[in-house]
């Protein structure tokens, strides 16, 4: 369960109290709503799914993989299917690599997403182990499906555009720039991401 607009707004409120740029961008474009997630093996599943094609596209492998292994496609099933059936159903070999990767890692019991590490970094470092996982996805899992407050994923080029317009830069922000403008803002970083997203592009800023 990702951040509720309660904590949303909590946060933002709190990072308005003490930076100007966040507080004339709040006024201007308002809160945002809130972005959930379902926690567990599924969403990343389907971030694994979709690396690199369009929504629609993953959205038909998903269906097409729902078809042959049951809804939720579970790991075990998964892991029961060869490399032709799994690519008839639209994985690439690199894909179908990471996905066994996961499936292998949950039914080994070394991924419990019921009890990850309170320590942000030590659950990133936990499932950036799974092939095809990154920081970035790991760091998107924990503030969408798990509503870590103090997530900050320096390395989304729309939450660099989105700071750079609350912030009134004169250019986007590199990832070493953004992770050390908004060291300031812990422990509500989660709240401030969200509103980068919420400010890219807005017509209100």
């Amino acid at each position: 369960m990702g951040l509720s607009a309660e904590q949303i707004r909590d946060g933002l409120d709190a990072l308005a109290n003490r930076e100007p740029g966040m507080a004339r961008a709040l006024e201007a474009a308002g809160y945002p709503e809130p972005r959930i997630r379902e926690r567990g093996y599924a969403t990343l599943l389907r971030a694994i799914v979709g690396q690199q094609v369009s929504v629609a596209a993953a959205a038909s492998v998903w269906n097409k993989l729902e078809a042959e292994v049951g809804a939720g496609i579970p790991a075990s099933e998964l892991l029961a299917r060869d490399f032709d059936t799994l690519r008839a159903c639209g994985l690439s070999r690199q894909k179908q690599g990471y996905v066994r990767s996961l499936c292998e890692l949950v039914e080994a019991g070394a991924l419990d997403f019921t009890a990850l590490p309170a320590d942000d970094e030590e659950a990133i470092a936990l499932l950036t182990r799974i092939k095809g996982i990154g920081r970035w996805t790991a760091e998107i899992y924990l503030l969408f499906a798990e509503g870590r407050p103090d997530i900050w994923p320096a390395g989304d080029l729309a939450v660099q555009a989105g700071l750079a317009r609350i912030l009134a830069l004169d250019a986007r922000p590199g990832e070493k720039e953004t992770r050390a403008l908004a060291e300031p803002w812990r422990p509500h970083r989660g709240a401030a991401a969200i509103f980068t997203w919420h400010c890219y592009n807005n017509p209100a800023l």
